[in-house]
């Protein structure tokens, strides 16, 4: 078993710290999961061990679905994309992955601040659309208290 291995299944557990996890080691993780895992179940697997990670470090407020189901989907289209055959040449490879405002591309960040985005998956904006439109297209509905 290697580092990664071990490293993913320690992660999966919620037995990583918040404090020792910066976005290089979410990238790592989200790459080696995809590696292993389709798409549909790292999202559940990593969404699942970020919501621990989050709530362990007592700032359960932390957790952004739309920021994990989107990096995600970013990682999983270059490495389908790309010759990277491990994480060293995906590092090297896919520069822009590993700053965090690459979702900007995609989302204003005041909507991946929103409580919506933080609770559920949302689709960014058509193109030309105003920012946050998509709350208010033909057939939008607030959410329901909970």
């Amino acid at each position: 078993m290697g580092a990664e291995d071990t490293g993913l299944e320690r992660f999966v557990r919620g037995e990583v710290d918040a404090a020792q996890f910066p976005h290089r080691e979410h990238v790592r993780m989200a790459f080696e999961m995809l590696r292993r895992h389709d798409f549909a179940e790292s999202v559940w697997l990593f969404s699942r061990a970020l919501r621990v990670m989050t709530a362990r470090a007592g700032k359960p407020q932390a957790f952004n679905q739309t920021v994990t189901i989107a990096f995600l989907a970013v990682i999983a289209e270059r490495m389908e994309s790309g010759a990277c055959t491990d994480f060293a040449a995906f590092e090297r490879d896919q520069r822009d992955v590993f700053d965090k405002a690459v979702l900007g591309r995609w989302y204003p960040r005041e909507r991946l601040a929103a409580d919506l985005t933080r609770r559920i998956f949302v689709l960014p904006d058509p193109p030309g659309a105003a920012a946050g439109a998509s709350a208010t297209r033909p057939g939008a509905t607030a959410p329901a208290s909970r």
